[in-house]
């Protein structure tokens, strides 16, 4: 029987994990890199254990070092949560070795299933070959053969940058999991990503838990996930879930496993095999009332399954919240997160909590929240509205696009497929009727809109109310006080004038009910709006609007030589294009350098056709946003 675990992971997953351990009564061991010193992971665990490593991100993939961290720390079982080293079989093997309790499946399965390539083979499918791809072909997508999250991946449409793309998929691959090995296969246009949960034990029993849609996805990292798959015939399901059965049992799969599908039409196409616990297991959790942990370390210990799985019911929806700006590329943020709260029944797994910084080395993801109900509309419903309502004091995040996506009539209606960002993110990002707007107009005048939105007014009365209490009025007419803000991460900047009189605050055509530092009270037109503020140094929160307060007069602005290359967020430069060196000819467009961070590549392009005259950035320098990292100057000819 186990009684103490380690997870080999970090952050949300780690936090998860422990959860279940706590209510079975079994210690937990917490393993961290430098940055994760003080992690909610580590905080939460019995026993903590640093690991060295040469850098961050190697750190959690050091299998040796996890396992001395295990014997060190007493515990009798791992488990590895997923991504790092949750699918590799030699570490797999290396934790039976050291006579430990290994909570996932036999090495042989994951060898069997985890590579992608031998999968598609055990599945009778053969990939193609890179060398004879043509234009006829396209287009195609080059896949990491291990691993998962959409690391290594990318669609393919023209035949000149197959080369290319295969090999920024390699050193991708290579970075995230060890392992550079890519594979290409047909990309289907309009599908939808369609998954079986199963669960097997060592005596026979193979559950298939239902099916899961996750088909909204950017960077082909899944964003909203869903249980059941909505739309599917009822012999599509059947098919599905047969093949998952099938495709555990040709294993002998033991534990928790996720089987994959692109379904076009009423044809599924088998992906592949995850042989761990997905990100999105707690829709399933929701659905069938089962905790997938536990059931794991129960089939750990040899344990039977019951013949047949509860009974499906109801439908469970998750959203991912992001810290990330989708209208900037979905490029990640970084800083303190102040504040994180979601109203109502709503789960929430995260690995975070107020005060905790959001650095650079790992993944974006701050909390995954989960609504369940007796339908999928009600479900969806009651996820978005939880969302709107939510607390994110802190980086940017993708929460608007989230309660948006779940409002879009097309999601709405069921059976989305994978191109629905591509479809629709600009409608999704773009600014829209403010439910909070001045009655009057608020076109912009020179960068500035000519009337502010009434969230950006009730910062500015509740900075008055905690800077003036006595005095602030005048027996004589006078000049009414002026604030700026700028709304975030649009950046619009919005000019605020308000008096204080004898009544107390005052601001044209709006009547102030009550202004206090935290909150303040307004009405307009009879209808009376309460506007909850909150302060952190120079960023301000009203009802999920983040603004920035500005100095009165605007500040001198840097300016910065023609064509120059900035970091569009903090990372570490992963590498060059080949040659790039100072004075060598670029064009328009040219991919140039290569950015990681939080689990992602962002590449950075020249921004017009010339000479390259100054490179700053070197293969492993770490950058801050804006940094300088080249300059093109401009062919003139």
């Amino acid at each position: 029987m186990i009684t103490s675990l380690l997870v080999a992971n970090r952050g949300e997953i780690a936090c998860r994990v422990f959860r279940t351990c706590r209510d079975l009564g079994i210690r937990t061991v917490a393993v961290h890199s430098d940055p994760d010193a003080d992690a909610l992971h580590v905080r939460e665990a019995d026993l903590a254990v640093r690991l060295p490593g040469a850098t961050p991100a190697e750190t959690y993939l050091r299998g040796d070092l996890v396992v001395k961290a295990a014997l060190d720390a007493g515990a009798d079982a791992v488990h590895p949560g997923y991504g790092f080293l949750s699918e590799n079989a030699d570490f797999a093997r290396a934790v039976t070795d050291a006579g430990l309790t290994w909570i996932g499946p036999p090495p042989e399965a994951i060898e069997a299933m985890a590579s992608k390539t031998r999968a598609k083979e055990l599945m009778g499918i053969k990939p193609l070959e890179a060398g004879d791809i043509t234009a006829g072909d396209l287009p195609v997508l080059v896949k990491a053969a291990a691993g998962g999250g959409g690391r290594g991946m990318r669609v393919v449409r023209e035949l000149a940058d197959l080369d290319g793309e295969l090999e920024a998929a390699r050193a991708e691959a290579l970075s995230a999991f060890g392992d550079g090995e890519v594979f290409v296969e047909p990309y289907i246009e309009g599908g939808r990503h369609v998954e079986v949960q199963i669960m097997a034990d060592a005596h026979g029993t193979v559950w298939a838990l239902g099916t899961r849609d996750c088909s909204l996805q950017r960077r082909h990292q899944k964003v909203v996930e869903e249980a059941p798959a909505p739309g599917l015939t009822p012999e599509l399901e059947v098919s599905v879930r047969d093949m998952a059965v099938k495709a555990a049992r040709a294993t002998g799969y033991r534990g928790a496993g996720t089987v994959e599908f692109l379904v076009s039409g009423d044809t599924a196409h088998f992906l592949e095999m995850n042989t761990r616990l997905q990100v999105e297991h707690p829709v399933t959790e929701a659905v069938f009332g089962v905790d997938l942990v536990a059931l794991q370390l129960r089939v750990a210990e040899g344990e039977p399954l019951d013949e047949e799985p509860p009974p499906a019911r109801g439908h469970a929806v998750e959203a991912r919240l992001y810290a990330e700006d989708p209208v900037a590329g979905w490029a990640p943020q970084t800083g303190t997160l102040h504040r994180l709260s979601v109203p109502g029944s709503v789960r929430l797994d995260t690995g975070f909590t107020d005060g905790d910084e959001i650095g650079v080395h790992y993944d974006a993801m701050l909390a995954k929240a989960v609504a369940h109900a007796p339908t999928r509309a009600e479900a969806v419903r009651k996820l978005a509205g939880a969302l709107e309502r939510a607390v994110v004091h802190g980086p940017v995040t993708n929460r608007d696009l989230l309660v948006r996506s779940l409002r879009h009539p097309e999601f709405v209606a069921g059976g989305a497929d994978t191109g629905f960002y591509d479809r629709h993110l600009t409608a999704l990002t773009a600014p829209s009727p403010d439910p909070y707007s001045h009655p009057s107009p608020t076109t912009a005048l020179n960068g500035v809109a000519a009337r502010p939105p009434l969230v950006v007014l009730a910062a500015a009365l509740a900075d008055a109310h905690g800077r003036s209490r006595f005095g602030g009025w005048r027996n004589v007419a006078s000049q009414p006080q002026v604030k700026r803000y700028r709304t975030e991460p649009d950046g619009t900047e919005h000019e605020v004038r308000y008096r204080h009189t004898r009544g107390g605050l005052t601001a044209d055509g709006v009547r102030v009910v009550r202004a206090t530092p935290s909150l303040v009270v307004l009405e307009v037109d009879g209808v009376v709006r309460k506007f909850d503020v909150a302060v952190h140094g120079e960023r301000v929160y009203v009802n999920g609007v983040t603004l920035t307060a500005l100095p009165r007069l605007p500040e001198p602005v840097a300016q910065q030589e023609p064509g120059s290359l900035l970091a569009p967020m903090p990372g570490t430069v992963v590498r060059l294009a080949e040659g790039l060196a100072e004075g060598v000819t670029v064009t328009a467009g040219q991919p140039l350098i290569w950015l990681e961070a939080m689990k992602m590549e962002h590449r950075v392009t020249a921004p017009a056709s010339g000479t390259l005259t100054a490179l700053h950035a070197a293969p492993g320098r770490q950058v801050e946003v804006g940094a300088l990292l080249a300059v093109v100057q401009e062919d003139q000819s």
